[in-house]
């Protein structure tokens, strides 16, 4: 089986399209709603073409794990590196067009990997602990501008995920929308090619596929329903996180992040 089949086995969703495979999921006890504080949403652009992203890799695996509260981890893996003799599995071209808007909402011109995106903003000091901490610790002192419940709810044999969202009031977002991402963690590649070639690279919270914009009504209110189709296998690390940005100036209102926990997991027979 080649890469592109293993990706495409990884993305085997319901009708709605949003898909888990591997683990069938019990409804009791899986939900988690966001706090009253602002989650920093954290997006890393990598690639497995590209030498120096395996450190942000790791960074991102290790900070997310350390304040699973105050940050929403999502790793977006984009194709412009596949020229150069590795084809990363996890890639997909949209991932690259949002770096792309993203970096043009905040001025920019260029992108490039890997790329840390911060609340919604290019963050070029992600590897400085320091800066960090205190950017996490002053977004967290911000009332959050929406709230964000994640579920998933309906019979073992049928799960649904749910997501919610709803301003707070006051919030200021001119054009807010809900996005949300299934991802999988304890992903690995051994590469044989280009400039990772002969490394064996692991990757945690790879987005599987990123939905949305999902425009919040008028009064402010957003609501997201898929299956999520299970195989058979081990259990897998899947997580949903899921954020509200406001459109008009790429600005993150607030994002949540929830693990799926093993008590909601069991393997298929």
């Amino acid at each position: 089986m080649d890469r592109r089949d293993t990706l495409r086995r990884l993305l085997a969703t319901g009708a709605a399209g949003a898909g888990l495979v591997h683990a069938p999921l019990q409804a009791a006890g899986c939900r988690s709603e966001s706090p009253a504080g602002t989650v920093a949403l954290v997006e890393l652009f990598t690639s497995e073409g590209c030498s120096s992203c395996p450190p942000a890799d790791r960074w991102l695996s290790r900070v997310s794990a350390g304040d699973p509260a105050r940050i929403a981890p999502l790793s977006l893996h984009v194709r412009y590196w596949d020229h150069i003799g590795w084809k990363d599995p996890f890639a997909q071209t949209a991932f690259g067009e949002r770096q792309r808007w993203l970096t043009a909402a905040g001025g920019g011109r260029t992108v490039y990997t890997p790329g840390v995106y911060l609340a919604g903003r290019e963050w070029r000091g992600w590897d400085d602990p320091v800066a960090l901490e205190r950017r996490l610790a002053e977004l967290q002192r911000r009332p959050a501008g929406a709230r964000i419940a994640i579920a998933v709810d309906g019979p073992a044999d049928a799960p649904v995920l749910k997501v919610s969202a709803a301003l707070a009031p006051g919030a200021t977002a001119r054009r807010p929308a809900l996005y949300v991402a299934l991802t999988r963690s304890g992903l690995q590649s051994a590469v044989d090619a280009g400039e990772n070639r002969g490394a064996t690279l692991r990757h945690d919270h790879v987005a599987l596929r990123l939905d949305g914009p999902l425009a919040l009504d008028a009064e402010g209110r957003a609501a997201y329903s898929a299956p999520l189709a299970a195989t058979g296998g081990a259990p897998a690390r899947f997580g949903v996180t899921a954020f509200v940005q406001d459109l008009a100036d790429a600005g993150i209102v607030q994002a949540w992040s929830m693990a799926l926990p093993a008590r909601c997991v069991r393997a298929a027979a």
